[in-house]
């Protein structure tokens, strides 16, 4: 059973005078690229949740973001350090009568000096963190619930286009006996155009006729291009995520593929071999959202 790395999940948790919401969205990626959304009282949570999510997700390129909806406004309490402002006071004093300056809202510019103002910054109790990971939680569920689904879409395509394959090797062994006795005519014809029927060996025709068939036999390509479908089809089944396994698999169908196509010398098996070829890009650009 295959996964899409597309994925979405997202799930919220009422409190009454708060609400949690986790949201989860993916798009393919060759390795996990997780960009995290935290309130600040969450902040010291990040490396934890960096493990949870590479321990889940595996790959992709990962959206994860948090957010607090409080439905009574929180005054955060400020300090001014009295202390650092009076130091700051003074030597904007200082500097604006050497400079011949008025000295006017210097106070109003020592507060916005640094760390004047302090505000104190609430961390999250663990019973907040409790109920904000059991909704992380249900929110990885159903994204990877949507990854399953996808996955089973995914999956039914590409079964669909290696038996489409595979039908069209079956059309090629078809028409492959028919094939030997044209280029055996074709040659024949060609060599009593050229120097006459009467003066062909027919012995050293027939040794070189073989010769010349063996080089464009195909039976080895179609057994492991029929291995190489069904082994794909097998992986397909595995409960592991198997996105660059299929990828390798179809890198070799494509070469038995290019290799039908080059031996064939025939028109109708290469029409087969080009829609072989079809389904094959098809697949690849199916495999790039498999996990």
């Amino acid at each position: 059973m295959i996964k899409s790395m597309t994925g979405f999940g997202i799930s919220s948790q009422d409190l009454g005078n708060v609400k949690y919401t986790v949201e989860l969205k993916s798009l393919n990626s060759k390795f996990l690229e997780l960009s995290i959304k935290l309130p600040r009282t969450f902040a010291e949570k990040e490396f934890e949740l960096r493990n949870e999510c590479s321990r889940l997700i595996d790959r992709g390129k990962v959206n994860l973001s948090f957010t607090i909806e409080q439905n009574e406004v929180k005054n955060t309490a400020a300090s001014i350090d009295v202390v650092l402002l009076q130091h700051y006071l003074q030597q904007l004093k200082e500097v604006s009568s050497k400079v011949n300056e008025p000295a006017s809202n210097l106070l109003q510019l020592a507060v916005g000096l640094p760390d004047v103002v302090k505000y104190t910054e609430e961390k999250a109790s663990e019973d907040e963190w409790k109920t904000v990971k059991q909704v992380f939680n249900k929110a990885v569920e159903a994204f990877q619930q949507f990854r399953s689904d996808e996955g089973n879409m995914l999956e039914n395509d590409l079964k669909l286009r290696i038996n489409n394959i595979l039908e069209n090797l079956s059309k090629v062994a078809i028409e492959e006996p028919a094939r030997i006795v044209t280029i055996k005519e074709r040659l024949n014809n060609f060599l009593a155009e050229a120097i006459g029927r009467e003066n062909i060996d027919q012995n050293r025709f027939e040794q070189e006729l073989i010769y010349y068939i063996d080089k464009l036999d195909i039976t080895e390509e179609k057994i492991r291009l029929k291995t190489h479908c069904d082994y794909f089809l097998e992986t397909l089944k595995s409960a592991d995520a198997n996105g660059k396994k299929l990828g390798f698999i179809a890198q070799e169908i494509g070469r038995e593929v290019n290799t039908l196509g080059s031996k064939a010398n025939n028109a109708i098996i290469q029409k087969l071999v080009v829609g072989m070829k079809e389904e094959l890009e098809k697949i690849k650009e199916q495999l790039l959202n498999v996990l």
